[in-house]
């Protein structure tokens, strides 16, 4: 994978609950890294057709693995202002430099 086929920007994102002094919960988002990727959109490919099992996700994602941070499904990926839910990871072919993430596109039920 080059530096040419990651050509978006994406973010990887979790939410942390903080109780305030009276007892009340806020949540709030905290942005864990900030990375080039690169994004393929579900399509007919042979690569899609092989991942039948994943049929709710709606995108692919490949970026090189961050140090010091392991992406788990509980986090959210921001690309393009879109969110995604994180439905699956895998270090690509075993050798600890690239990540795949599966995605699920979030639809905001407000407005």
């Amino acid at each position: 994978m080059s530096f040419g086929k990651m050509n978006g920007f994406a973010s990887i994102v979790s939410i942390q609950r903080v109780k305030d002094s009276e007892g009340f919960t806020t949540e709030t988002e905290v942005t864990l890294a900030s990375f080039r990727c690169y994004r393929e959109g579900r399509h007919g490919s042979e690569r899609w057709a092989n991942l039948a099992a994943f049929s709710e996700a709606t995108d692919l994602f490949r970026f090189r693995t961050i140090p010091g941070l392991t992406v788990t499904t509980e986090h959210f990926l921001i690309y393009g202002g879109e969110r995604f839910d994180i439905t699956s990871v895998e270090d690509v072919k075993g050798r600890g430099m690239y990540t795949e993430v599966l995605g699920k596109r979030t639809v905001s039920s407000i407005g």
